[in-house]
């Protein structure tokens, strides 16, 4: 079995880098700008209030449900 595994691993490592394909195509490569909208949308749309709320009914309900 261990065999089989060599053999594949080494059949990977020598394959051409152009012959690996890629899940998706980059057509913005500016990252922390697309994390600054992202982040600016999350906080005009409110969602953040949402989030907020929802971690403290969960840790009050944590707390109330939990024994000792």
């Amino acid at each position: 079995m261990s065999q089989n595994i060599d053999l594949i691993s080494q059949l990977f490592w020598h394959l051409p880098v152009n012959f690996t394909a890629l899940a998706q195509t980059i057509t913005d490569p500016n990252v922390l700008d697309q994390m600054q909208k992202a982040w600016s949308h999350f906080i005009q749309t409110g969602q953040v209030w949402a989030l907020l709320i929802g971690l403290f009914i969960g840790y009050i309900i944590r707390n109330l449900t939990s024994y000792g």
